[in-house]
């Protein structure tokens, strides 16, 4: 079965015009940039060839085949096995709210939805809304109604937006907010589905859901004394 991932490049600001034009020529048109610091130890930074210089982050959807391809042209064209250029990574994705969502989000890749991925014994997972700017209230509003606590709001831009039109039937303004929660597992799809019905496609914040398994967690006593 054809898998998905989260891919995430961190690269130098300077490159990061360079790494999206990669990227669509590949593609991928459909991603989000926010801006990053180098927090690293030296030792660590000399390690890849980084400076502590400020860095943007991006984020894909990519399917496994497509991440195979992927790789061997970040290689070949983008030579990111030199130190210096940046690092790429993938987190595995165990659902995505809704099939426009998900059409967006793959941007054309060959992918036929199977069973919703999932690892073995996981308690937590980390729900990943991207929408447009200035909807984050709503969208938190909406989880706590089903129980979710705090999230964390990153601002970002986002690039294809012009494919939400085909996609999803919906025009996307780039200026975006990513707002990261994490939550128990067995509350996942419920605060999911009020995300999607008070903030999703179909409305002006055009938010759209994603989560991913979470396999270990520090400092969460006191939501789980709380839930209790």
């Amino acid at each position: 079965m054809n898998e998905l991932s989260l891919m995430v490049t961190i690269t130098s600001r300077k490159l990061s015009k360079k790494f999206i034009s990669f990227y669509e020529e590949m593609g991928l048109p459909v991603s989000v940039v926010t801006l990053g610091c180098g927090t690293a130890s030296s030792e660590i930074l000399d390690y890849f060839g980084l400076d502590g210089s400020d860095k943007s982050v991006l984020f894909h959807i990519i399917t496994d085949t497509k991440w195979k391809d992927v790789k061997r042209q970040l290689r070949l064209k983008m030579n990111i096995d030199i130190p210096g250029i940046g690092i790429t990574f993938l987190v595995p994705l165990s659902s995505i709210g809704g099939r426009k969502a998900l059409n967006y989000l793959t941007a054309g890749q060959d992918y036929v939805k199977g069973e919703e991925s999932t690892l073995k014994d996981t308690k937590y997972e980390l729900l990943v809304t991207i929408s447009n700017q200035g909807y984050t209230e709503l969208i938190m509003d909406a989880a706590r109604k089903v129980h979710a606590a705090g999230g964390t709001v990153i601002h970002a831009k986002g690039t294809g937006t012009h494919l939400a039109q085909k996609f999803m039937g919906v025009t996307l303004v780039p200026e975006k907010e990513m707002i990261f929660i994490v939550v128990r597992k067995d509350q996942k799809n419920d605060i999911m589905r009020a995300i999607m019905d008070e903030a999703g496609t179909g409305t002006k914040a055009g938010a759209i859901v994603f989560s991913l398994p979470v396999t270990d967690t520090a400092g969460m006593r006191l939501m789980e004394e709380i839930e209790e």
